[in-house]
């Protein structure tokens, strides 16, 4: 008798097992695959260099406490695009982080998607998702929605202009709970 009631028992986890890997496998194939993102027409590159502003991100988890976080791009000789990410860690007063990783133009005809890299040899996504005319705001996305930067030429922009961008990110499909505002305080 007790032989039997662990069979059955070991019966019933093994198939409960299978039945709860079958649904995490069913839900896989089921989930909603977004489409690839679309990138600007075209980007000047002479006017997209200089500093940068990040407004708001869904961060990496170099910069998930970073405060005054400031991206510069400068076009080389070479048509690669020289990075200098830097932010203070932590608050306004913490460590100064500096990272300079490297862009790499991958569409020549729209200057519109890169490869970031900051280890050789990975590149990793860059797109120029968004970009305002007066290139004074811009979004960087992943086609993974992963990751994304709100960036501006200011340290600040207004709450109808940030409404604007936070639209624009929900129409690209990315899950804007995890869009973080990075605190920006700068002296004159």
């Amino acid at each position: 008798m007790k032989n039997s009631y662990l069979h059955n028992t070991k019966m019933i986890l093994a198939v409960s097992l299978i039945l709860i890997l079958s649904m995490f496998h069913l839900s896989g194939c089921c989930m909603k695959k977004l489409p690839p993102l679309k990138t600007v027409e075209s980007v000047d590159i002479q006017r997209f260099q200089g500093k940068w502003y990040v407004i708001a991100s869904i961060p990496t988890w170099i910069e998930k406490s970073a405060y005054n976080a400031l991206e510069s791009y400068r076009l080389d000789a070479d048509g690669t695009i020289a990075v200098t990410f830097t932010f203070r860690k932590n608050n306004f007063d913490g460590p100064l982080k500096t990272y300079t990783p490297r862009g790499f133009i991958l569409d020549k005809t729209s200057n519109a998607v890169w490869g970031m890299q900051f280890i050789w040899p990975w590149k990793a996504e860059y797109l120029i998702t968004y970009l305002n005319d007066d290139y004074t705001q811009t979004i960087i996305a992943r086609n993974k929605r992963d990751y994304v930067w709100i960036m501006a030429r200011t340290p600040t922009i207004t709450e109808e202009e940030y409404a604007k961008l936070f639209t624009e990110l929900i129409t690209q499909g990315y899950e804007t709970s995890k869009l973080r505002k990075v605190p920006q305080r700068w002296q004159d």
